[in-house]
């Protein structure tokens, strides 16, 4: 009897099956899933991935599906929880522009890498695998022109909760950097390098894999900004693994990003928000994390924080605990 796969990728698409998504159906021990929208081509299919069309989205039992707005990129989280349903072990979060390379994979969740000095704040993790004047979305941008201390990296053993890779090509920046510069970046493919407590650097939903342990940091805050959502989650995941005794750890470029056509600055528009509260985010989350608290109760009580500081809705609230009722209702494990 064939067993069931334990690691799973997680795509929502409005569009054909792209060159990025049937290359990662072919990848060995990993089930795509594809999360469809009101704008997917009604006919999508794919003989090696699931595919979640919005009638068969209406028809789970899950409480979120009926609070996330359609056409929405936060539709991926009915994917995320189907993927638990299934027994996941890992979850690898991209986009369908984002092709894998030859060499594609995730590093083991625990081992010996280089890691950061603690207490740093925040820290561009680009300027370790380029000279490229270069940051990612969600770096505030008031440290941008600071100069360039080097850190000392130093190898320990260590856990790692999210593993962030990079993207070659046209990664993962703001708006303000491509409406301004818009230079191609090919990152050195250099070891992976970890953020110990107290350094923190935005992650994205990019090229991004999450730990069993942690699904619960999977949430996306779904009534914010557009560009805001996955930052936002990002900024809150990492004080909250901190106190759970995970670190975030950067990757070499695994993917090529080939990138949908963007409105570059409607994207500014959207991005806004991040702009404005990435180091607030830091800020309350690092303040509303309790090391003698469950990562459940972490996270509840930061976006409680976020909603009194105005800076997610009261919606949010309400969506997040559908999310983690959901989660509790698919693992037999205490959240």
């Amino acid at each position: 009897m064939k067993q069931p796969k334990s690691k799973y990728i997680i795509i929502t698409s409005i569009a054909k099956p792209t060159q990025a998504v049937k290359k990662y159906a072919g990848l060995d021990d990993w089930q795509v899933i594809v999360v469809g929208d009101k704008k997917t081509p009604k006919n999508w299919q794919h003989k090696k991935i699931i595919y979640l069309s919005p009638e068969k989205q209406t028809k789970l039992s899950y409480q979120i599906v009926k609070l996330l707005p359609w056409n929405h990129y936060c539709r991926k989280m009915v994917g995320y929880l189907f993927a638990i349903e299934k027994g996941a072990e890992v979850i690898y979060d991209t986009d369908d522009d984002n092709i894998p390379k030859k060499d594609w994979a995730i590093p083991q969740f625990w081992g010996k890498f280089l890691v950061t000095p603690p207490q740093i704040g925040f820290i561009n993790v680009y300027r370790f695998f380029t000279q490229q004047k270069i940051w990612p979305r969600g770096y505030p941008l008031d440290l941008i022109n600071e100069k360039w201390e080097e850190v000392k990296l130093t190898p320990r053993k260590i856990k790692i909760g999210i593993w962030q890779g990079l993207a070659d090509n046209d990664p993962d920046v703001d708006a303000i950097y491509r409406l301004v510069d818009n230079r191609p970046c090919n990152f050195n493919s250099n070891p992976p390098m970890v953020l110990n407590r107290g350094a923190i650097c935005p992650g994205n939903s990019q090229n991004t894999a999450f730990r069993k342990e942690l699904f619960s940091l999977l949430y996306l805050p779904a009534f914010v900004n557009f560009r805001f959502t996955d930052i936002l989650r990002g900024l809150i995941a990492q004080p909250i693994m901190w106190s759970a005794g995970y670190r975030l750890g950067f990757s070499k470029p695994t993917v090529t990003q080939q990138r949908n056509i963007h409105d570059y600055f409607k994207d500014f528009e959207s991005e806004l928000p991040m702009y404005v509260n990435s180091k607030k985010v830091a800020d309350i989350t690092t303040l509303s994390v309790k090391n003698n608290r469950s990562i459940v109760q972490n996270l509840t009580n930061t976006y409680k924080h976020l909603y009194n500081n105005r800076i997610v809705e009261k919606q949010e609230l309400s969506l997040l605990t559908a999310w983690l009722k959901d989660l509790q209702s698919l693992t037999s494990d205490k959240l």
